[in-house]
């Protein structure tokens, strides 16, 4: 960093180790050495490599983690798995990674296995995103971009302001951005139709996907040296965004009257608005108290609209509201010098308010439930103690106890449902290092974690299969049961709790590559699955279907990660020279799970791919200040089987990115990228293996090209 090496700082959650003022700063892989749990952390080059226009292009290529639905999933598990943190915080409700520029963000860390003083709500792991920190130095940054996919180009831009006067440091990071992209689909259905009989229907709709939109954030963070010993730290966090989507369909009906998607116009704004305080007193050389607050206010609204004829047959409107207000607190101690014992607390206080209308040709869809508010409140107290303990100069142990209470209160046009349930999660660190410099590390750790219900699924909100909306007649398929239920929240929902073994050896070479092996094994109890069943229903006078999620079975998961990265020279003598600038990043990771109440083959969690593996490399050029780089990450086609009739089949997937950097000066350069280059079209087929009726949905997705002018003004 410019302006020399940093201050000697104490980071939230980490060990009262006695300060050591070194001549330059830590790199990444030391950070992930000297951690006391496993962890891979990425800093501002790494993040900064591709001219990423979000952050959700980041996370794709980290090792162990996919993108899926706009939401990153480690170690193949589905949503909620994994624990996205802002600064050691779960983030808020509508947070949008695929929204949030890199620049805004300081380093990105992937853990392992939850620890006692963060939220233990990470079967599969965590990521915590630290936002851009306080400069030490006057900063000016400005970053001018162009992307294109289709149709015309869109800008960004993103300005980082930063100042340090006397003992208060302040950054203030604003982006500008705006998106525009196409997908292309080819879905089949074999089905049921809409005749009285529901004779078998076989249809093709080709349909083109058009989304757009634009919005902006800011991330202002304040540090205020109150003394030697106290610190104030001041983090806000503001998103707002437009949004559009519209879908076209070309229909070509190959037997029968099938049921079939309607054009639609869907479009919404979305708003988030955050604020935490951070006041930090070390007190003596052997404590420490920490004590944050941290409110915030999210909320989004959306219209849809599908067209029959070119005329509105069925208007959606609705809007979200989650208020939450969070306090937490913990007090730091060394004892002796072995052992760093921290306890402390979290408490949480949310509320969600939904209001939401369907109407079809001027009706209310659901008579006496459209336009009423739909309301949940969670309160959550948590209380946690933890004890780094240096056994050796080569043993050392975390052992931290964590209890949470989750207490939730659900109103809809029901009577209200209340649930709640407590979750105590022991948890175990232990690391050996085979040499005296920890170059050669074993970790082993033995967690219990758990996935809360999202609050969607607790809603008790019925909702209209569009593919048979009259409630006049039932949505049972002659000879098929479960395709098309209509669908509601359970707000009886019990948390699913894991318990897990961890075990990597990790080599840290001299030159600052790494080699790393690992696996792991989950089992889970209470799965969460949704179930169809024939009900009779409030919103009909007929027995409908009706699909809601419940504690469905046990589980069972495990896996080996492999990982290495550095200089190709250190990596492979034989192969390159030693000074070569030829930088390689590779991981390849197996994975296997199992549903109790499924039976096999293919039994596996939903959206656990077999494997994955993602190569790069990056490469100087010594004749011009020129530096390139490729990124390839694939994943195989897998079946997996969801109920005893019902299967998925996935096709494979790949993502190839490349960019090249051309550095005019210290303070200019220009990006060129390419993501998702020459991309595959991927598909999706459902199956019912007791009917024969299924569907396939067939993706053609674009590139995204980029330029971006960086400067340090």
């Amino acid at each position: 960093m410019p302006g020399g090496p940093p201050e000697p700082t104490v980071q939230p959650g980490n060990r009262l180790d006695r300060v050591e003022i070194q001549s330059r700063p830590q790199s990444d892989t030391d950070l992930r050495r000297r951690s006391p749990v496993a962890k891979q952390i990425y800093g501002r080059e790494e993040i900064d490599k591709y001219g990423d226009q979000n952050v959700a292009d980041v996370l794709k290529r980290l090792p162990g983690v996919n993108m899926q639905d706009g939401a990153p999933r480690m170690r193949g598990l589905g949503a909620g798995y994994t624990l996205i943190l802002i600064n050691g915080d779960p983030a808020p409700p509508g947070f949008a990674l695929d929204q949030l520029n890199p620049a805004q963000v300081e380093r990105i860390e992937v853990t392992k296995g939850p620890s006692a003083d963060q939220s233990a709500q990470a079967v599969a792991g965590a990521i915590n995103i630290i936002l851009k920190e306080a400069p030490r130095t006057s900063q000016r940054d400005l970053r001018l971009a162009l992307g294109y996919s289709v149709q015309r180009p869109v800008p960004s831009a993103t300005f980082t302001f930063g100042e340090r006067i006397g003992p208060v440091s302040l950054a203030v990071p604003v982006s500008a951005f705006e998106w525009r992209g196409r997908n292309e689909f080819v879905i089949e259905r074999f089905a049921p139709g809409t005749d009285e009989y529901r004779s078998p229907s076989r249809a093709i709709q080709r349909q083109q996907q058009a989304f757009w939109g634009h919005g902006f954030n800011t991330s202002p963070r304040l540090s205020w040296k109150l003394s030697d010993e106290q610190t104030l730290t001041l983090q806000g966090f503001a998103q707002r965004g437009y949004w559009n989507n519209r879908n076209r369909f070309d229909d070509q009906i190959l037997l029968g009257e099938p049921s079939l998607d309607d054009d639609s116009h869907n479009n919404g704004t979305w708003q988030v608005l955050r604020g935490n305080a951070n006041w930090v007193n070390r007190f003596a050389d052997s404590q420490r108290i920490e004590l944050k607050a941290g409110v915030q206010d999210a909320q989004n609204r959306f219209t849809n609209r599908s067209f029959r004829n070119d005329v509105i047959w069925r208007l959606s409107e609705g809007e979200n509201h989650d208020r939450n207000f969070t306090q937490s607190g913990k007090y730091a101690r060394l004892l002796g010098e072995e052992h760093s014992l921290t306890v402390g607390w979290d408490l949480e206080w949310r509320k969600r308010d939904e209001e939401r209308s369907v109407t079809e040709n001027g009706r209310p869809q659901l008579a006496g439930i459209e336009g009423l508010p739909f309301t949940a409140r969670i309160e959550r107290q948590a209380f946690f103690v933890q004890d780094e303990w240096e056994l050796s100069p080569q043993w050392s142990t975390y052992l931290g106890l964590r209890t949470e209470r989750i207490a939730t209160v659900s109103r809809g046009s029901e009577v209200a449902s209340r649930s709640t349930s407590r979750v105590t999660t022991p948890l175990w660190h232990l690391n050996y290092k085979l040499d005296p410099k920890g170059r050669d590390l074993i970790r082993a750790s033995l967690t219990r974690s758990y996935k809360a219900p999202d609050l969607n699924a607790l809603l008790a909100r019925p909702g209209i299969n569009g593919l048979f909306p009259l409630l006049d007649k039932d949505n049972k398929p002659q000879r098929n049961e479960e395709q098309y239920p209509d669908r509601i929240g359970n707000p009886l929902l019990k948390p699913e709790l894991a318990t897990g073994l961890d075990l990597a050896f990790e080599k840290y070479l001299e030159g600052g590559g790494l080699v790393s092996v690992g696996v792991f094994h989950r089992r889970v109890n209470n799965l969460i699955r949704n179930v169809s069943t024939l009900e009779e229903v409030s919103w009909s006078t007929l027995p409908r279907w009706v699909s809601r999620p419940v504690n469905f079975s046990k589980a069972k998961t495990s896996g080996l990660e492999l990982e290495l990265k550095g200089r190709a020279g250190e990596l492979m003598p034989a192969l390159f020279e030693p000074r070569l600038a030829l930088n390689l990043r590779a991981a390849l990771s197996f994975y296997k799970s199992d549903v109790e109440a499924v039976q096999g083959p293919n039994n596996r969690l939903d959206s656990q791919q077999p494997w994955s593996g993602n190569f790069g490399l990056d490469y100087r050029l010594s004749s011009l200040p020129l530096l390139t780089g490729v990124s390839l990450v694939y994943t195989p086609g897998y079946t997996t089987q969801q109920t005893v009739s019902q299967s998925l089949e996935q096709s494979r997937s790949r993502s190839l990115d490349v960019f090249a950097q051309w550095s005019f000066s210290r303070t200019a350069s220009l990006r060129l990228s390419a993501n998702n280059l020459a991309p595959f079209d991927t598909r999706s087929t459902t199956m019912l293996a007791d009917t024969g009726y299924g569907s396939s949905t067939e993706r053609s997705t674009r590139t995204w090209f980029g330029a971006a002018l960086e400067l340090k003004l």
